[in-house]
């Protein structure tokens, strides 16, 4: 009787959970798709998208900047995090404290103080918003990564593989970047969605990407606003799906590669 109980509460929790989530996403589709004085539904607003002026270029600079962001993670959060867990525990609270700095430090702050201390090479670039974007990511990507790491006897693991003779590098390739690939996935996705969507220090520094591109092209055009908001939600989710399927079908193929290896090893 408990565990019916239980079960049953867990959908009730799930189905509360898709109501809050998909009615309010269903309902800006559907005014996305409305046309002027009710005359029925169109996909007149997502083709004027398309329309205006420096759009592709906007949107090209987001996930250049977006890419740029995703791999300055990987050369710099992961690594740290990495050695968090495997020698540096004496550490850890130090760097807890640095990591949630970015969501205490106001972004105005951030902007001008941050900048200024930035080469002036970069400050003249676009790229700079990178490394911003870096910083303001680093409190979720910090806490994904150290959960994950957390969650799997990775000194162990990294111990195993030196004592049968592998090097550090190839102990890093075969045992760190495998244990840890869904952790891994989880902070560039959110460094990924925090660059594409960021605007307030975007618009401090006075640069222009999609975002910002989207509120001076919304102003006079409501129902435009919406597609806009919807085609960019549903762009990322899209972006991220065909991420994790290529990732998904990869790990397949390995596991397939793997097996077949076997299996020719056995006979």
């Amino acid at each position: 009787m408990k565990n019916k109980i239980l079960s049953i509460s867990r959908y009730l929790i799930l189905a509360a959970g898709l109501i809050f989530f998909v009615f309010p996403v269903a309902s800006a589709v559907e005014f996305s798709l409305r046309s002027y004085g009710n005359k029925g539904h169109t996909f007149a607003n997502y083709s004027w998208i398309f329309q205006q002026d420096d759009f592709f270029t906007n949107i090209t600079i987001s996930l250049k900047l977006a890419a740029l962001s995703a791999i300055i993670t990987l050369l710099t959060v992961v690594p740290a995090v990495t050695f968090l867990h495997l020698d540096g525990q004496r550490f850890k609270r130090i760097f807890e404290f640095l990591a949630i700095l970015p969501l205490v430090v106001p972004v105005v702050s951030l902007a001008i103080g941050a900048q200024k201390a930035m080469p002036s090479f970069i400050q003249n670039s676009q790229y700079e918003l990178a490394f911003f974007y870096v910083v303001i990511a680093i409190p979720y990507t910090f806490q994904s990564l150290n959960v994950g790491l957390s969650s799997i006897p990775l000194k162990t693991l990294v111990e195993a593989s030196r004592s049968l003779g592998a090097s550090f590098g190839r102990t890093v390739i075969s045992v760190i970047v495998p244990a840890m690939r869904s952790a891994i996935n989880a902070a560039i996705f959110l460094a990924v969605t925090l660059s594409f969507g960021e605007f307030t220090l975007t618009s401090l520094l006075h640069w222009e990407t999609f975002p910002v591109w989207i509120t001076r092209v919304s102003q006079g055009n409501v129902l435009g606003s919406i597609a806009l908001s919807m085609f960019s939600l549903l762009g990322a989710w899209t972006l991220l799906i065909l991420v994790q399927t290529a990732q998904n079908v990869r790990k397949k193929r390995s596991l397939k590669s793997q097996i077949e290896e076997n299996e020719e090893a056995l006979v």
